[in-house]
């Protein structure tokens, strides 16, 4: 049996990880304010712009996992052709089942962490959508990680204000 020596020096962690740590971190919180929303209290708006919990998070799946990761940073032609428009993210038909939708999500986000594992913080992003956006304002790998994770917050937010209107349910986050 080999014995590893123990050190106090501090071993640097990998930036990349670091920031995937704190995105999967949101994504719980997104998941986590939702959990035990029975179908029809997850498809009701409570805002007066009409968006839904269910709705938020597939606009998170499509918009924002799929779009950042597999299609501005990996550069997936497929996932570019298949990218939806306008508002067509946040629209749930009412025939796709609740789970289908959270399932969809940690799928999407599985794929997301594969592009990230394997690309470097500093690479530059493989296509950027001058129609939407014009010049790019995020360069590399690491600017559109610490985009997601901004936007994923913010909208972990809304869920949790969504939510507390629904049924009164608080998410506590200690840090």
């Amino acid at each position: 049996m080999t014995v590893t020596q123990v050190t106090n020096e501090a071993v640097p962690e990998n930036e990349m990880r670091v920031l995937l740590r704190a995105l999967d971190g949101q994504r719980r919180h997104v998941l986590g304010i939702l959990d035990g929303l029975d179908t029809e209290a997850v498809r009701r708006p409570v805002l007066p712009s009409g968006w839904h919990c269910l709705g938020l998070v597939q606009h998170l799946t499509l918009d924002v996992e799929r779009f950042w990761f597999r299609a501005v940073v990996a550069g997936d032609e497929e996932t570019i052709r298949g990218l939806t428009t306008a508002d067509e993210a946040w629209n749930v038909p009412p025939d796709v089942p609740t789970s289908d939708v959270f399932d969809r999500y940690r799928q999407e986000a599985e794929l997301s962490d594969a592009v990230m594992t394997t690309t470097s913080a500093d690479a530059p992003l493989a296509w950027w959508p001058r129609d939407l956006f014009g010049e790019p304002h995020l360069h590399t790998t690491r600017d559109v990680l610490l985009h997601v994770i901004t936007e994923t917050a913010c909208h972990a937010g809304h869920l949790d204000a969504a939510r507390e209107l629904i049924d009164g349910r608080r998410w506590l986050v200690l840090t």
